[in-house]
């Protein structure tokens, strides 16, 4: 396939899902890549639903004797690879938890809801995308995860299936920290024991200095996630974010680019939530001027949020601003390459990484 192909494939998967006709690892339900498969196609790593609207899509994944293919209407289109099953699933600690209760693994990054509960869930502050609470009333996961815990998995995963950065998320408190400290202690005692680059991911604290106290803790980068810069649909989609503002994201971004450096800070960018696709890229320009990288993303629905109805959208509406935030991105230097840890470094919730490969920018893909 050419590239341009390789390109347009990723960016329809992502829309319109993958049927599936053989076993793969794949996760449903939670928070993070839900409800979709986790492969390479063409060595990019990508995530694309087989769930809700896969059941309708065009193309398929078969099973083949070295790895797996992907076909449309029995033209095979793409080589892809599948991840096996993690070895450091079959383990438990001590007292009895299964580590794939405590982090999965996401490719080739361990990664873990630290905290799962969100002060917002359940009530009118709760973002509508977000399943932050259904793993957890589904018993696949547990409330809270210790650093020692975190730790333990992180080095089974290094180890055992070669993840290579830890990505740590969590949800957020009413505390004016907002949960920072935790999972920044969280991603202090990762770093320590696994010695793997750590991205900690969290709301914009109500004291900024709590940035710089996550800062001294080791941790590599931060995901500081706006999720849309237009403000008439971050008010209807995630009120508390709202009352942040856009504003308040940008004095946040600054104070981390100053503690972590540019291109270690980065913010998801949700495209097809009913945004003004000028607003989005005249927006991710100014993040790309802050040295934040825009993760931009398709909306990828959760069964059992309150979006579960909606549709990503299709690679007509996203391609064009992948396009031009691309660009300028690679006018000011910055790339998938720039972020050490994290789901920026990690990329197979986006459509970026194709079209980096397209426009010759970045890294090459996996092997």
């Amino acid at each position: 396939m050419t590239a341009t192909d390789v390109s347009e494939l990723v960016l329809d998967l992502q829309a319109r899902g993958l049927r599936l006709e053989t076993q793969m690892e794949r996760r449903t339900g939670g928070a993070g890549p839900t409800d979709c498969g986790m492969l390479w196609v063409e060595g990019l790593p990508v995530t694309a639903p087989t769930e809700g609207i896969a059941k309708d899509s065009p193309y398929v994944l078969r099973a083949e004797d070295d790895g797996y293919g992907i076909y449309r209407d029995g033209v095979r289109l793409a080589d892809a690879s599948a991840q096996r099953r993690p070895r450091f699933y079959d383990l438990t600690t001590a007292d009895g938890v299964p580590y794939w209760q405590i982090a999965l693994l996401h490719l080739d990054s361990v990664a873990s809801t630290v905290v799962q509960h969100c002060a917002y869930w359940g009530n009118d502050d709760q973002c509508t995308f977000c399943g932050i609470g259904l793993s957890l009333a589904a018993g696949r996961t547990i409330a809270r995860k210790t650093p020692e815990q975190l730790a333990e998995v992180a080095v089974a995963a290094r180890d055992l299936d070669g993840a290579v950065d830890a990505t740590l998320t969590t949800g957020s408190t009413r505390g004016p920290d907002r949960g920072a400290l935790y999972v920044g202690r969280c991603g202090q005692a990762v770093k320590e024991s696994s010695g793997l680059p750590v991205e900690a991911q969290f709301e914009p604290p109500a004291d900024l200095d709590v940035i710089d106290e996550v800062g001294a803790m080791g941790v590599d980068s931060v995901g500081i996630h706006v999720e849309t810069f237009d403000p008439d649909v971050l008010a209807r989609v995630a009120p508390a974010k709202a009352r942040t503002g856009i504003e308040g994201y940008f004095r946040a971004w600054e104070r981390a680019v100053s503690v972590f450096g540019a291109g270690q800070v980065s913010t998801y960018v949700i495209l097809g939530m009913g945004e003004d696709p000028q607003v989005t890229i005249d927006g991710c320009k100014r993040a790309v001027d802050a040295g934040v990288y825009p993760f931009v993303v398709p909306l990828r629905p959760v069964v059992g949020t309150p979006m579960a109805g909606w549709r990503p959208p299709p690679r007509t509406y996203t391609r064009p601003i992948y396009a031009k935030v691309l660009a300028y991105m690679a006018r000011r230097g910055m790339t998938s390459a720039t972020t050490r840890a994290g789901c920026a470094r990690c990329q197979a919730c986006s459509g970026l990484s194709s079209m980096e490969r397209l426009l010759h920018i970045g890294p090459p893909p996996a092997a």
